[in-house]
């Protein structure tokens, strides 16, 4: 049985935010407060992928 309160919108796959489907998954070691102060952002794993793309970018702007 359907719950009535559910919406269909929900059962649908999220769409990528950028040109590239995100697949693949990156995990690594932090500081504890460095843990929490990105936890603290309004979306911490978006503010993650901006965070490594500004250091990308800036690393292939000096080569």
């Amino acid at each position: 049985m359907p719950n009535p309160k559910g919406t269909p919108e929900n059962l649908e796959p999220s769409k990528p935010k950028g040109e590239e489907p995100m697949t693949a998954n990156l995990s690594f070691r932090v500081t504890e407060s460095m843990k929490q102060a990105v936890k603290a952002q309004h979306d911490p794993a978006q503010f993650c992928r901006d965070a490594i793309q500004e250091k990308l970018d800036k690393l292939s702007s000096e080569e």
